[in-house]
């Protein structure tokens, strides 16, 4: 099967044909740094982690932008708050603080989730205030093409005219008239109130550090210009994908689509969204109090359970989070990870020499089907039960092909660059660790040898006591962590 993706324009299943043989370009919306990351943000990283790491697996040169949104009115809000003189304290925000260092601040922050969950960085990660030059370029050529207009009041705003652009509204399949309007500036000085801002006029209750000169009056750029502007920097005026979360559908992308294309630039031919998170199938809201964060989620479970847990459904399903949510990933990664430690402890110094392989035909073409991760899981948990299945027959050869199609998956998947709360296996600790347990195996094994069975229990019993479970095979015993 070659490969297929959903496309939201077209609202079909397409087949992928990249705009140059070889090479994928790809854009996906990242954050703007107004706060902490939430779970919908990197929820989406992770999905499109995971399309890079599969077309690369495909065999395609990827170059990858992820966007930093630094200057937007919440920032600049946010920072006005934090002089006020009745801001209340937040464990995350800090008073007078100035709006560059909050959004720098809440980018290295971004920056830690995405690393602890084993999301790589892409090729660019530009941020908007370093991008004021192309945003004028594309401003002046929408001007110039008559899809564009400063306001009429003097205010120094720009204005996307939606009605000047008869393909407006494609991407969501909307009629002008059926749209709500733009809340972008002063309404007065538009001529349609769905009319977008492209450049916002300053106003002397903004810093005027967050303003830079322009042809049409100092002022900073608006929301939707920044994603088409470093688009198109970094990928050209035509790039194969671009991604984001489903909220960001409209306005975001159907303006960001409308100006580039307006601009005579072919921007994105596939457009990818992933689906929301949910708390027990209900949107997650702070006032009512059903959130959970990354943070919160990464101090109740190993950063890989957090990984698998994010990224186990279709992307363009919506992920609903329980309270056992994170146990059930728990118990699948610990499936996944028994296996790999049986199978290496079973074939000893030649698992060593055993490394990631093609993955099950089932796997490749699950995630070739639109990157159908949930079945492409069905076929990793299949291996692990055909893997476990030859270590019971003691078929060295079986196991060490399914390791090394376990190991093909679960790199696939990010599983294995996602950080360990716990350090790492190969850690000083651990090796430490394990020499004391073994000589308590040794130990244990004297006594069972001697039909000690009280004095081998109570070994046992001393380590489970620790967290530790012995398991017994007739390759003798191994100890394993309890989650």
């Amino acid at each position: 099967m070659s490969l297929r993706f959903y496309d939201t324009k077209t609202a079909s299943v397409r087949d992928f044909q990249p705009l140059v043989e070889g090479e994928v370009k790809l854009y996906y919306c990242g954050a703007t740094v107004q706060g902490m990351p939430h779970v919908g943000h990197v929820r989406s990283a992770i999905v499109f982690d995971i399309l890079v790491r599969w077309l690369e697996y495909r065999g395609f040169a990827v170059t990858t932008v992820r966007n930093v949104t630094d200057i937007e009115d919440k920032i600049l809000e946010k920072s006005a708050n934090s002089f006020a003189a009745d801001f209340e304290a937040d464990a995350h925000y800090k008073p007078r603080e100035e709006w560059f260092a909050l959004a720098y601040r809440f980018e290295q922050e971004f920056s830690l989730a995405y690393e602890a969950l084993g999301v790589r960085r892409p090729t660019y990660e530009p941020r908007a205030t370093g991008h004021i030059t192309e945003m004028h370029e594309l401003i002046e050529q929408l001007i110039d093409r008559g899809h564009a207009y400063p306001a009429a009041d003097g205010s120094g705003d720009v204005y996307f005219d939606v009605r000047s652009y008869e393909q407006y509204g494609a991407l969501t399949r909307q009629k002008v008239d059926d749209m709500q309007d733009a809340p972008d500036s002063d309404p007065r000085g538009k001529r349609d109130p769905r009319d977008f801002a492209l450049w916002k006029g300053h106003k002397d209750t903004d810093p005027l550090t967050a303003s830079w000169p322009s042809p049409w009056g100092r002022g900073r750029p608006g929301w939707h210009l920044e994603c088409s502007a470093m688009a198109g920097k970094y990928l050209g005026s035509a790039f194969d994908i671009h991604g984001g979360g489903l909220d960001l559908r409209f306005p975001h992308h159907e303006n960001e689509m409308a100006q580039s294309n307006a601009a005579g630039h072919g921007f994105a031919n596939y457009w990818m969204h992933n689906g929301m998170v949910t708390y027990e199938g209900e949107k997650m809201s702070k006032s009512i109090g059903n959130t959970i964060s990354p943070e919160e989620m990464l101090a109740l479970a190993d950063a890989r359970v957090v990984r698998y847990f994010l990224g186990q459904a279709h992307y363009r399903s919506m992920l609903d989070y329980r309270p056992d949510s994170l146990t059930e990933a728990g118990a699948a990664v610990e499936r996944v990870d028994t296996f790999i430690s049986n199978a290496r402890y079973r074939l000893g110094a030649a698992a060593e020499a055993i490394a990631a392989t093609a993955v099950p035909e089932a796997f490749g073409t699950a995630m070739d089907d639109d990157l159908n991760v949930p079945m492409a899981l069905a076929a990793l948990h299949e291996t692990v039960r055909l893997g476990n299945a030859s270590l019971d027959q003691r078929d060295d050869a079986a196991a060490a092909k399914a390791l090394g199609q376990v190991l093909a998956m679960t790199q696939v998947l990010g599983l294995d660059d996602a950080g360990s709360n716990e350090g790492s296996d190969s850690s000083a600790e651990h090796e430490a660790l394990d020499q004391l347990i073994q000589a308590q195996l040794a130990e244990r094994a004297e006594a069972r040898a001697a039909k000690d069975w009280a004095r081998s229990d109570a070994i046992r019993d001393a380590l489970a006591s620790a967290g530790i479970t012995v398991v017994d095979s007739a390759d003798g015993a191994r100890w394993t962590l309890d989650n």
